[in-house]
């Protein structure tokens, strides 16, 4: 679904009476770029002169917007407009508090938390008063869990090897360098032609072996019953998940998918439902959790509203024992999704079982704190920030359309 991308981002500076500067983004891949660009104009005169030290009323200010949310609401352009100034609200929090907005996160109280998050359309499946309990349950072992992650990083998956369009030998050498750097799991891209995904899976399963990892990841490219039957083409070669196996929106689709594919692997075992990274907001992920239709949440850092608003997502998977493992195919979301992850193993779900994100190599060179991942683990950044800031020689080379990059 996805044959031509230009990775592009709609970029926000916020400044503030203290000299320090948030920075901001949300991802595209293109045609489109400039209407982020509009939406976020569009919202400028809610934050301008105004108090950013409270980050749950930061957010709802751009997000309640009653004729603002007449074009979505919390849905498309206007969302991925406000992620990119909410994200960058967070980054200048955290620089002023000189911590990384994961550490930022994970020593905040419980109550502070719950504060940040807007509750409206949730309660039918969590509540502030059960988020609040299940974050004070939690806070014994944030300690452990932060020194833990600070030696060990944490857990990333590989999508390297699996781009439609590599050949054979170049598939095959990426697979052998990804199991020797150290990843337990590699996703490929499936769904242009099914006798070409069946050698692929083949081959890729013959040269990583029975003990590695090997995600699907369809983009969106099937109807239901499609999506069944092309995963269990499939199966013999063992797919750990299908992602985004038909229109993101289709929450009783997943539903279908998961239960046609619950006994379709080898031996009786489920291949497993992933999506999110296309997910409009909270409210679709807490219907995909309370219909069973997802094994993983794949929460994206800049396509819902920020941090206040995956914080919620993050609380929604703990609630429903949902593993996140978040996308991150795209400019700066390795960047931004790192933090995400940290906070929820130390603060929210506490855990690391069947949980990775996902490490593109590519586009790093462009940050001023690149994620760093060694050994198959995003290492803890630990400058202050949301790691969002690009460095400006990349901002002047590639800004559209004036950057040298366009002549």
């Amino acid at each position: 679904m996805n044959p031509d991308p230009d990775y592009s981002a709609a970029y926000v500076v916020l400044g503030t009476d203290s000299g320090r500067e948030g920075h901001g983004l949300t991802f595209t891949i293109g045609r489109g770029n400039e209407v982020c660009r509009a939406a976020i104009d569009a919202m400028a005169p809610l934050i301008i002169d105004q108090d950013v030290t409270d980050l749950g009323d930061f957010a709802r200010r751009v997000t309640h917007d009653s004729q603002l949310r007449w074009l979505g609401p919390e849905k498309g352009v206007m969302h991925l407009a406000a992620a990119a100034i909410i994200n960058a609200a967070w980054d200048v929090v955290a620089k002023a508090a000189e911590m990384p907005v994961w550490r930022l996160l994970a020593q905040m109280s419980p109550q502070q938390i719950v504060d940040v998050v807007d509750w409206r359309y949730l309660s039918d499946a969590l509540t502030p008063a059960e988020a609040l309990e299940m974050l004070k349950a939690m806070e014994p072992g944030r300690d452990e869990r932060t020194a833990h992650l600070l030696t060990a990083g944490y857990p990333a998956y590989t999508t390297g090897p699996g781009w439609l369009g590599y050949d054979d030998a170049k598939m095959i050498r990426l697979a052998k360098q990804a199991v020797a750097d150290g990843f337990d799991q590699i996703k490929l891209k499936v769904g242009a032609d099914l006798q070409a995904d069946i050698h692929r899976f083949a081959l890729a399963r013959a040269v990583v072996g029975p003990s590695i990892r090997l995600a699907a990841d369809a983009n969106q490219r099937w109807d239901v019953a499609e999506a069944i039957a092309w995963m269990t083409a499939l199966a013999p070669y063992d797919p750990w998940w299908i992602e985004e196996p038909t229109s993101p929106d289709d929450v009783l689709g997943h539903a279908a998918i998961r239960q046609g594919l619950l006994t379709a692997g080898p031996g009786g075992k489920p291949i497993r439902v992933a999506t999110g990274e296309h997910v409009a907001n909270r409210i679709v992920f807490k219907q995909l959790l309370q219909a069973g239709a997802i094994d993983f949440v794949q929460l994206d850092a800049a396509r819902v509203g920020g941090v206040n608003e995956n914080i919620a997502i993050l609380l929604l998977a703990a609630k429903f024992g949902v593993p996140v493992c978040p996308h991150a195919g795209g400019v700066g979301l390795c960047e931004l999704v790192q933090h995400l992850s940290m906070f929820d193993y130390i603060a929210v779900s506490g855990s690391l079982e069947q949980r990775a994100t996902e490490y593109v190599d590519h586009l790093h060179e462009h940050f001023v704190d690149p994620a760093v991942v060694e050994r198959a683990r995003y290492r803890p950044p630990h400058a202050p920030g949301f790691s969002s800031q690009m460095r400006p020689e990349s901002l002047a080379h590639y800004a559209f359309p004036d950057g040298p990059a366009w002549h």
